[in-house]
């Protein structure tokens, strides 16, 4: 059973500076992580419970596959000194929002709807979880009264079909003319419902730092990859490609396989937002490119080439009709986080790859069906984590 208040001995960050969001360093900080039991949540919060001494607070709704998985892995590195707080509970639920970040110095926000699929299925429920939620969280913030930091991570689908570039077909992947990368110059132009909800929340945290003088900052990723990450044809790509191949299962491309991205590993990812908390106020009402840029390139059909290569095993995979929403391209180009930050990626996709592939073997038995089913289900312990609205 998962309790509601876990500990642990954190050593101290090795940067002595903390930041109270409004670009001033103190040493104390309490953090809300919104999609806290996550992939990129649960990463952020073990490096805090392990590397620092700030407050966490997990505020989830435990929908992602491997979500409660990754709460006990929080609860071992936090054990019994009183640091990790959880919350389960929705972002569209404006109580429990304003509850949790009430008393909070940093406020990081992953929760959301993360596939364009669904968002096209049920365009609603992706407004309301992606736009709404956000509003809530920043609404709670402003009336806290104490100008929190807020991270909010946005998406690269913002740039939509990135108009005015030229794409260039290659063998196994495109390119785009005359840049190789994308800037944050680059017009937006949302594309699928997902494109619309997570580009509205996008412009919301950016104008809140405008208006109300909120130390916010955007991250418009690229695709993130690495360990803890239960990823699926619609989210987590990288990641559901490697585990196929591991498992011997087959997967299915949708479009022609050239369809080009960058990875960026987790940690990394991790490290620009400390860059970006650590630079405030420089950073504050930005808005930054994040991912592993023209050095960490790779489509679909070179991924599986890579994934074979590391494994020696024969990807099977079969094509099929190309989904809406989907960019051909899409490289960060980084230059203006690391410029104003010093950041920079430091994680090679072939090392990524590699640690994807050896956190698999190390966790085969997350992986099996009747595992993930009972994953999905809602353990009474953790039903009696749920706050009252």
């Amino acid at each position: 059973m998962i309790q509601n208040k876990f500990t642990t001995n954190g050593s101290m960050d090795s940067n002595p500076r903390k930041s109270n969001g409004n670009g001033k360093l103190r040493d104390f900080r309490s953090v809300v992580i919104f999609g806290g039991a996550g992939f990129i949540g649960s990463n952020l919060a073990h490096h805090l419970l392990t590397e620092t001494k700030a407050k966490v607070h997990v505020f989830d709704n435990l929908s992602r596959p491997g979500s409660r998985h990754n709460l006990e892995w929080l609860q071992e590195a936090a054990k019994d000194s009183g640091r990790l707080k959880i919350t389960i509970g929705d972002v569209r639920n404006y109580t429990l929002v304003e509850r949790a970040v009430r008393h909070a110095t940093e406020i990081y926000h992953f929760a959301a709807q993360v596939a364009v699929t669904d968002s096209v299925e049920d365009p609603r429920l992706d407004f309301e979880v992606n736009a709404g939620g956000t509003l809530n969280i920043l609404e709670a913030a402003r009336k806290a009264g104490h100008r929190p930091f807020i991270l909010y991570t946005s998406t690269n689908k913002v740039y939509g079909s990135l108009s005015g570039q030229c794409l260039v077909a290659y063998e196994r992947c495109y390119r785009l003319a005359p840049q190789d990368s994308v800037t944050e110059a680059q017009p937006l132009n949302f594309h699928s419902p997902y494109g619309c909800s997570k580009g509205a929340a996008d412009q919301y945290v950016r104008d809140y730092s405008r208006i109300y003088g909120l130390p916010t900052v955007v991250l418009r990723m690229s695709c993130i990859a690495g360990t803890r990450q239960f990823g699926t044809e619609d989210q987590g790509w990288v990641a559901h490609f490697v585990y196929s191949a591991l498992q011997g299962e087959p997967l299915t491309i949708y479009g022609d396989g050239r369809q080009t991205r960058d990875v960026l590993w987790v940690g990394d990812l991790i490290k620009a937002m400390n860059a970006v908390r650590e630079n405030l106020p420089q950073t504050a009402g930005e808005v930054f490119n994040v991912g592993g840029g023209s050095s960490n390139t790779t489509s679909l059909l070179e991924l599986i080439d890579q994934i074979e290569q590391f494994s020696g095993k024969k990807v099977d995979y079969t094509f099929a009709k190309a989904r809406p929403g989907d960019q051909m391209f899409y490289v960060t180009n980084h230059d203006k986080i690391t410029r104003m930050t010093g950041w920079a990626p430091t994680t090679a996709l072939p090392e990524t790859v590699r640690q994807i592939a050896a956190w698999w073997k190390a966790n085969q038995h997350l992986f099996s069906r009747t595992q993930m089913e009972r994953l999905q289900e809602l353990e009474p312990g953790l039903a009696a984590l749920q706050e009252p609205a």
